[in-house]
């Protein structure tokens, strides 16, 4: 379908200014649209171009004939003209784009940003834009993904992170890239022109989450049987749950279990089978899972996947006593899995 399926590939045939005449981003994940969009919004048109030859527009208001005849114009004073049209899955009559995709201006670059869904692969518009344009699916990134997107992020702009650093941001934030990038895009200003080394005490400090106590210490506490450290970090997730939520905390347990009960079933369950199994780029990421083989069965791991889904549904108000608080909710599943 797509020329390319790839958003490194995209970005990079962008940053070539090797432009098309239409660009369709469309997909469940709103970050790679959006970044996209932006970066041609800022390369395309100087600021004096702007003027005479940008045009935006948003689908829930916009008439496809309007754009139609707003990209059949020439530009001024400038090589290209830029016209956007943002929430393009709201455009009535989207398919009429297919007679402009047939014969487009080459000085016009149109950017339909198609949010939540995709366009019907079997239609006509779409293989009209794919034959002269680009056509990109922004999918969700799987979280056991996400630890690569971030040491990708930062590799790209002259950072490194550690692995521990990483899975910090990861159990803070989740695959929410927007609000993951909004931090990561922090911890880059806050290290512009000092070293190039993120650790663990530089996210402490700028972005609130504890080295000691977060959802990563905790499974590793857990994984390791540590009670006591457990606890510890339970009572300091009760003492801050805006900043520690017990959804976040609930959606770590259920990966981490879910991801384990997968190495129980390997037939060779070494380090670097582990690894591999679960798609991990680092050693380090696989420790808790070699601790959690270690130190559970495969009985315990499927009970404890039981006692998971009982308490997300008591934390969404299902079967849940009165005046139980989250806080009450989290010490009796730790006690549960660590019996």
């Amino acid at each position: 379908m797509a020329k390319f399926n790839s958003y490194s590939l995209v970005r990079s045939e962008i940053l070539k200014k090797s432009f098309k005449p239409i660009y369709l981003f469309m997909g469940e994940e709103s970050f790679f649209i959006d970044d996209l969009t932006n970066m041609m919004d800022k390369m395309i048109l100087s600021e004096t171009e702007r003027d005479f030859n940008y045009s935006l527009f948003y689908g829930v208001d916009s008439d496809v004939r309007t754009i139609i005849s707003t990209c059949q114009r020439y530009p001024m004073m400038s090589e290209y003209q830029l016209v956007i049209v943002k929430e393009a899955q709201r455009l009535d009559n989207f398919e009429l784009l297919e007679l402009y995709a047939k014969n487009p201006m080459k000085s016009t670059i149109l950017i339909l940003n198609y949010k939540h869904g995709n366009v019907d692969g079997r239609k006509a518009v779409l293989k009209a834009i794919d034959k002269v344009g680009v056509v990109f699916e922004s999918k969700r990134i799987y979280d056991n993904k996400v630890p690569a997107f971030i040491s990708s992020y930062f590799r790209d702009r002259g950072f490194q992170i550690d692995a521990k650093s990483t899975q910090m941001l990861v159990d803070y934030v989740g695959n929410d890239l927007s609000k993951l990038v909004k931090e990561l895009e922090k911890l880059q200003v806050v290290l512009s022109g000092k070293q190039p080394r993120i650790t663990a005490e530089i996210i402490e400090e700028n972005i609130g989450i504890s080295k000691d106590y977060n959802n990563f210490e905790l499974i590793k506490a857990i994984a390791n049987k540590d009670r006591a450290k457990a606890f510890s970090i339970v009572e300091y997730f009760d003492k801050d749950q805006k900043t520690n939520p017990l959804i976040l905390t609930l959606s770590s347990f259920i990966y981490y279990f879910n991801n384990l009960i997968e190495c129980f079933w390997l037939p060779n369950k070494s380090e670097q089978n582990v690894m591999k199994a679960l798609n991990f780029r680092s050693a380090f990421m696989t420790r808790d899972y070699m601790a959690g083989l270690r130190n559970y069965s495969v009985n315990e791991v499927l009970q404890i996947i039981s006692h998971l889904r009982e308490f997300d549904a008591k934390s969404k108000g299902i079967d849940n006593p009165p005046l139980t608080t989250n806080g009450d909710l989290l010490r009796e599943l730790v006690a549960k899995i660590m019996h």
